[in-house]
């Protein structure tokens, strides 16, 4: 049998019930003073977390990864390898992300480890819908694979809800009872169910990805885990009552105070992101609220960019505490709150016996000025620059090679025919984020037997290509107030929310099947064409969603295809896309969302939707052009 340190550094690490019992008993006797401990970490003062006080002058006794014993310095009554003192800083735990997709960070979880944790955060709840749906049979090796190599950053993966997202979608993977069942029953690091989003599929029986969505849950329930919500959209009193009496624990899409208040009231854990935190921290202040127990801040998704521009959670906290909320409150939003609500508290969210090693030294508590960040023991950032080695990991195949075209396309693969003789057709037109009932309806012109953009309307050609059946099938229709109006130009992205074909939008259909073939050769990215050139391109080798490399290379490489995206121009509705700004449709890796409250998307296209353009609450079709 193996020792609990033996286990604690290996492959298996932190999976079974059995494991961790043994890992405790060891534990149980470094607590005693029966075992020498690994370190004392003696700090100024410590912020307990359960309780909202500060204690004085505290030792944090460190065994492994784990804590082993907490107390007044000088107290405890076993010996150590290692004594440090940090009596000028403040200690508190590490921060947790209580929902948020790494994979819109782009970096694979090593980078992400190497950019997140000198900025506080030591672990994640990893929301995956966007791997899980690149290959769903791996989704679990894929998020193990790092901290197997000894990365620091606890990931704690939840299996995406949305595989497929809808039923007229299919690619790398599919969920349903029992693979939820498996993941739930072999490891104690999957807490739950990622956010249930298609909500339609939950209230409505008809729905044909009713019997799958709660079989999900069923297992989830099952094992005692944790059913996370989506609640874009449900703002009245009934849904979200229904919401709530489906088991959906938590909602990240609150956005104003009558939502959130009816949500909190309706029992469920609101997670707030940062653009709303500001409003949303004022206002629970002027209101009186007295208990934040139900709130966490959360990044959900933020590319690497924007965290190399300003921070991670950290960010969030300081957001918080800048509208008024205590510093305490703030800190318990990003740490125990979380934890609790996730179930992890016997392993994170508070700096006590049997949790992580996991600390956060603040020089200056008002501030959050970290000093020093400290994971599974080791001191692993000093002021913000991270200190521990990034392995390199050499990912397989089933994550390195998943952009699977047989073939290079062509501009006839975005062609649309028009019927002979006709000189104009009407054809279906949608615009970003398009959550209308119906779709829009255009008279378009007809050149050489094909259907043609309009600029003068701001209408261009929008597509969808399936990356995993091998056939490279093409989904096409005409879109408005998005794209190039550049002649000979196209763009377009493997990071497609949430199903992650290639979306592509372009002047000229020539340009479109470039930038898709381009995209196929480096494996996922982006790519920027014109007049036949590629003009700059964005590595995403793994998966197509994240590439191993540092986040100021990735940045790099975004802040060229940002220069030269601004030499193009780009269609807008300043009316309809107030809340988008003009420029670099970047946007557009959301616009193919098809959870609530969409109803017509194009997808790519597959034998139950021979067009890729369905209306996804009911499985209606509809021809592109007549």
């Amino acid at each position: 049998m193996k020792s609990a340190s033996e286990m604690m550094s290996g492959n298996d690490l932190f999976i079974s019930a059995a494991q961790e019992v043994r890992i405790r008993q060891e534990l149980t006797r470094v607590a005693m003073g029966l075992i020498p401990a690994d370190l004392v970490l003696r700090v100024g003062r410590l912020l307990d977390v359960h309780t909202r006080r500060w204690v004085e002058q505290q030792d944090i006794v460190m065994y492994r990864r784990r804590i082993a014993w907490t107390g007044p310095a000088g107290t405890y009554t076993g010996t150590a390898r290692a004594h440090v003192e940090r009596l000028e800083l403040s200690a508190v735990p590490g921060f947790g992300e209580v929902h948020k997709h790494i994979e819109s960070s782009h970096l694979t979880p090593e980078y992400e480890a190497a950019l997140v944790l000198p900025r506080g955060n030591t672990w994640t709840c990893e929301a995956s819908h966007e791997f899980s749906n690149v290959d769903g049979a791996h989704n679990l090796s894929f998020w193990m694979t790092a901290r197997s190599h000894g990365v620091p950053l606890k990931i704690f993966p939840l299996p995406g809800s949305a595989v497929p997202p809808t039923a007229y979608e299919g690619g790398g993977g599919y969920y349903g009872y029992d693979e939820q069942s498996a993941f739930m029953g072999g490891n104690l690091m999957v807490p739950g169910l990622d956010e249930v989003m298609d909500w339609p599929s939950v209230w409505n029986p008809e729905s044909p990805s009713y019997a799958r969505l709660w079989g999900m849950i069923q297992a989830t329930y099952e094992h005692r885990g944790v059913v996370e919500g989506h609640g874009a959209g449900l703002h009245d009193t009934r849904s979200i009552n229904a919401f709530a009496a489906a088991g959906l624990a938590s909602d990240h899409e609150v956005l104003n105070m009558a939502e959130l208040q009816a949500k909190l009231q309706a029992g469920i854990f609101v997670a707030l992101r940062h653009g709303a935190i500001p409003e949303l921290v004022r206002g629970m202040l002027d209101a009186g609220f007295e208990d934040f127990s139900q709130i966490a801040l959360t990044t959900d998704d933020r590319s690497a960019s924007d965290t190399l521009r300003m921070g991670a959670t950290d960010y969030n906290v300081r957001r918080a505490m800048e509208a008024g909320l205590p510093p305490e409150i703030a800190i318990q939003c990003v740490t125990i709150n979380p934890a609790r609500h996730m179930r992890l508290t016997p392993w994170v969210g508070s700096l006590a016996p049997g949790r992580f090693a996991d600390v956060v030294l603040l020089s200056d508590v008002a501030a959050l000025d970290i000093a020093e960040v400290w994971a599974d023991g080791q001191c692993v950032a000093q002021n913000g620059r991270y200190i521990a080695p990034v392995p390199a990991i050499a990912w397989p195949a089933w994550a390195s090679q998943t952009i699977n075209i047989t073939r290079e396309l062509v501009a006839e693969d975005f062609a649309i025919p028009a019927d002979p003789g006709r000189q104009t057709m009407q054809a279906a037109v949608l615009r970003p984020f398009h959550w209308a009932d119906d779709f829009l309806v255009e008279t378009l012109p007809v050149q050489d037997g094909q259907v043609q953009r309009d600029t003068s309307q701001c209408i261009t050609k929008f597509a969808v290509v399936d990356r995993y059946s091998g056939q490279g099938r093409v989904g096409r229709m005409f879109w408005r107030g998005c794209g190039p109006s550049t002649p000979d130009t196209a763009v377009g992205c493997s990071v497609a929310h949430d199903q992650h074909n290639i979306w592509v939008v372009g002047s000229s259909d020539a340009a479109m099947a470039q930038v898709v073939n381009q995209i196929r050769r480096q494996q996922g990215g982006w790519a920027l064409v014109r007049d036949n050139t590629v003009l700059a391109t964005v590595r995403y080798e793994v998966g197509g969603l994240m590439t191993a490399r540092p986040a100021e290379a990735l940045d790099a490489d975004m802040q060229e295809l940002y220069a030269q995206a601004r030499t193009i121009e780009w269609m807008h509705e300043p009316t309809y896309s107030k809340n988008w700004p003009e420029g670099f449709p970047e946007r557009l890796c959301f616009a193919t969302l098809t959870c609530s409250p969409w109803r017509w998307v194009l997808v790519a296209p597959n034998p139950s939707v021979p067009e890729g353009f369905v209306n996804v609450q009911t499985g209606q079709t509809h021809p592109i052009v007549w």
